[in-house]
């Protein structure tokens, strides 16, 4: 639609249309008021009452079903019984209900039975006491001693006579009971067919087991129990947003209207509608009052939730589970399919709270993943790393801080891999990480490099694509890092100022050139202290895609999920310590859904594993590690390299001249070198730190004779 031309349009006239003696003057309230009224109202809409659906309503129909047509009239012929195939589908249904529980009764039958033989012969004694006391009109004794106690021989001798006369009326009806069972049973058992006689005494072995036994043991329970839900009609939304503060039904412009008919999800899984707030009134203020509101509806609040309407901010879909719907898991992980899969298409990574299918993208993005101990935030991680396992075109590394079994058997595929922090037969894994993270961050500055050189026609955008990283020639793969338990790097000591260096430049820059990062920690709030403690900060705070299980504080969960998620309603601290696997993934989509994520065990994994390892051999892709390969670790002669930096005339230097000639000189081993961690690995030689004046200005470094006598001491121990 094309905008009007405001130069062409005659303004004047239109004034003088408002302005005229036709003009009519709209009151918008009365409007308002007239457009309610006017409205045709949902049944169910003109109480507080709390009624529950006797039965689950599927496919999206409404709560309170309209009737079928103008007349007001329900069709005669029930919808499920109306034309064949629906008459099959019902009849087939009708079937798996009978069978189920034709089996579940016949495995229950003997205690059934031995329940019915028990309770029938308490029966016999309660039907005779109350036949005793039908005969003796119990019932009437209460009337005798009333006349007795006031006195009116009258009324007593009327009532006497009377209960005489039907006791003895009622005795004659107990003799020919007594005849009938006593003369007639013995006649009976002797002519009487087999099938007459078994049908007999069921009928009175199952009347007595019905007097006989207490009203709240029934004998035979129920094979299926039909669910009862929480009806959602309009008085109970509109009660419990006016609870929450999100309105008010008497002020003008403040109350809560509908924007769709209430119904059922089309997953049969809950109830939802449309809610419209109002003006000034926001969806963050609805996700914020989402407690509130549950108190509200009298549901728990993990069955509340509030998604967004890009129609409007002010717009929302409330959706209510008729049960916890994180309580169940999501189960396997398709993965155990063993198929190969393409990093460059998002990762299966679970469902959300209405079952829908949560993936999260890989490429490009890096992932931070935090909970406390124990709630699968490694199973979660692992997950991820399991998908590009299978994807023989990616070049794994996987660093465990912690050295858990969980990850031992990713040295099948992994091109480099270490596990805790303790020595091994591949040698110190903090150095292993070190070495790692160094051999990444030349491949990422070559990368960069040279794809600032491929031509437009095969780079089009300057950036990695799926042709050239599974092209051999261009020695480009796709990486995927995995660290969990990352925080242990970051309490080495001095090896880990160059280890946090790295981390920190690799987060901000490695993802855009096709080196991707999942990395999982306990500890989102950071270890250690100084410029490591800063550099884990800033680590932490440059992933893009969040996942955050279950936290023990909102802090805690706004440090994982990132600044700002407790405001709009996200907190972690909140799912319930029954749930494993279970947290609130931010920045994947424009949702910020809450995932059950999918299992995979150890066997599980492993049986993936050992697929993906078939996989990189039959495409020539198994690398490093995994492939047996001998990691040169070139050892430095550090008070050599810094020796040597000394000009003829030069007897001290500062260590910040030490780093920054090391990285001028050796950028493949001192890169990122600090003043700090330089100081920190000559000193271990015994060199002191003293100071050395320069330009005028004494700072802290070292003097060329201290370094010569620690050589000197090298030698000759």
């Amino acid at each position: 639609m094309t905008a009007p031309d405001e130069n062409r349009f005659d303004w004047q006239a239109a004034e003088a249309d408002l302005t005229g003696p036709d003009a009519e003057v709209v009151d918008l309230d009365d409007a308002r008021a007239r457009r309610a009224t006017s409205r045709p109202r949902p049944a169910g809409d003109t109480h507080f009452d709390m009624p529950l659906d006797e039965t689950p309503q599927t496919g999206g129909m409404p709560v309170d079903p309209p009737a079928a047509g103008a007349s007001g009239r329900r069709p005669i012929i029930p919808a499920g019984w109306s034309g064949w195939r629906n008459i099959r589908h019902s009849v087939r249904e009708l079937a798996e209900v009978t069978a189920y529980r034709v089996g579940f009764h016949a495995v229950r039958a003997p205690w059934y039975a031995t329940q019915a033989a028990f309770w029938s012969t308490v029966g016999v004694f309660r039907l005779t006491g109350r036949q005793l006391r039908w005969w003796w009109v119990s019932e009437q004794t209460g009337l005798r001693q009333a006349a007795a106690d006031a006195g009116d021989a009258q009324t007593w001798h009327k009532l006497h006579r009377e209960v005489k006369a039907t006791r003895a009326w009622r005795a004659l009806v107990l003799t020919a009971e007594a005849l009938t069972l006593g003369i007639g049973g013995p006649i009976a058992w002797t002519l009487a067919p087999w099938w007459a006689l078994t049908a007999g005494a069921g009928l009175a072995v199952a009347y007595l087991a019905h007097v006989g036994r207490p009203d709240d043991r029934p004998i035979i329970t129920p094979a299926t129990v039909a669910g009862r839900f929480r009806r959602v009609n309009p008085d109970i939304i509109l009660r419990a947003y006016y609870a929450a503060g999100l309105g008010h039904p008497d002020k003008a412009h403040q109350q809560v209207e509908f924007g769709s008919t209430m119904a059922r999800d089309p997953s049969g899984t809950g109830s939802q509608v449309s809610i419209d707030l109002p003006y000034g009134k926001t969806f963050d203020d609805a996700v914020k009052a989402r407690g509130a509101i549950a108190s509200g509806l009298d549901v728990a609040v993990s069955q509340v939730f509030i998604t967004r309407d890009p129609s409007s901010h002010r717009r929302h879909t409330l959706w209510v589970a008729d049960r916890d719907p994180l309580a169940a898991g999501a189960g396997r992980t398709p993965l155990l399919r063993c198929k190969p899969t393409d990093i460059w298409q998002p990762a299966p990574f679970g469902l959300d709270e209405r079952g829908n299918k949560v993936a999260v993208d890989l490429m490009w993005n890096s992932v931070l993943i935090g909970a406390q101990p124990r709630q699968g935030k490694t199973f979660a991680a692992r997950l991820l790393a399991l998908y590009a396992a299978l994807d023989p075109y990616v070049k794994l590394t996987v660093l465990d801080g912690g050295g858990k079994p969980d990850w031992r058997k990713f040295a099948l595929v992994a091109d480099r891999c270490a596990f805790g922090l303790a020595m091994t037969r591949d040698g110190d894994p903090a150095e292993i990480v070190l070495e790692a993270l160094r051999e990444i961050k030349a491949d990422v500055q070559d990368r960069y490099e040279r794809l600032s050189k491929l031509p437009a026609d095969v780079c089009p955008e300057g950036k990695l694509t799926r042709e050239i990283a599974r092209d051999p020639k261009y020695r480009m793969p796709v990486r995927a890092v995995f660290l969990d338990e990352f925080q242990e790097y970051f309490d080495l000591g001095e090896i880990s100022k160059e280890i946090a260096s790295l981390l920190v430049y690799l987060v901000k820059v490695a993802p855009a050139a096709g080196v991707m990062f999942v990395d999982a920690t306990q500890r989102p709030s950071g270890v250690g202290g100084g410029q490591v403690a800063t550099q884990f900060i800033s680590f932490r705070d440059n992933h893009q895609v969040r996942f955050s299980l279950r936290t023990g504080s909102w802090n805690v969960s706004d440090l994982v999920l990132g600044a700002g998620a407790n405001s709009e309603g996200y907190d972690s601290s909140t799912l319930l310590p029954s749930y494993k696997g279970v947290g609130i993934l931010r920045g994947a989509s424009d949702a910020t859904p809450t995932v059950r994520t999918y299992l995979a065990d150890a066997d599980d994994a492993e049986k993936i594993l050992i697929a993906a390892r078939k996989l990189r051999e039959a495409a020539g892709t198994l690398t490093g590690m995994a492939a047996g390969e001998d990691i040169a670790r070139e050892s430095r002669d550090v008070l050599a390299d810094v020796r040597a930096l000394f000009g003829p005339n030069e007897r001290g230097l500062q260590w910040e001249d030490i780093a920054a000639r090391l990285a001028e000189r050796m950028p493949e081993y001192y890169a990122d070198t600090t003043a700090e961690s330089i100081s920190a690995q000559v000193r271990a030689f015994g060199v002191q730190s003293v100071d050395v004046k320069r330009a005028g200005k004494a700072l802290k470094g070292a003097k060329a004779d201290a370094i010569d006598a620690a050589i000197g001491r090298r030698k000759t121990a």
